[in-house]
């Protein structure tokens, strides 16, 4: 295990680095309401790239271990339609979903053999991992300023 390469994931999620807020940090304090709140008709909101961000966890992971994909705890793939219930629980639901596969991954790469280490697509995925965090982090840290009061 390359443990620079786990802080990077860590970083990105939840971990205090120089950029300001990671993904976790973005997510912190949202309550349901704003989670909901959309831009425009047809733009996705916090909640739905929370869920998305908690997706490609997954979808990494069934990549680097070899696991079948269609198991990811909500049906569907990359967006899903947010929210169904726009309920706290159900908002605090799907941050949980996020935090878990979080975990996961973060398992499945201490677990993942040295040698996978040293391979190019498995350093792409993982450099990818905490990019695509990042970028969701901003994007939800955006919406949040505009959501009105």
């Amino acid at each position: 295990m390359k443990p620079e390469l786990l802080d990077l994931i860590d970083e990105a999620f939840d971990k205090k680095s120089w950029h300001g807020p990671n993904l976790r940090a973005s997510v912190r304090g949202v309550d349901a309401r704003q989670a909901a709140w959309r831009p425009a008709p047809g733009r996705h909101n916090v909640w739905e790239l929370t869920l998305h961000a908690a997706y490609w966890k997954y979808a990494v992971r069934q990549r680097l271990t070899g696991a079948k994909r269609g198991s990811f705890v909500v049906p569907g793939s990359n967006f899903f339609s947010r929210p169904v219930e726009a309920s706290e629980s159900a908002w605090k639901a799907d941050v949980a979903i996020l935090m878990n596969e979080h975990r996961q991954l973060r398992r499945a790469l201490i677990e993942l053999p040295a040698a996978r280490w040293r391979e190019p697509k498995t350093l792409r995925l993982i450099r990818g991992i905490a990019a695509h965090d990042l970028y969701h982090a901003g994007q939800i840290r955006l919406l949040r300023r505009l959501c009105p009061e």
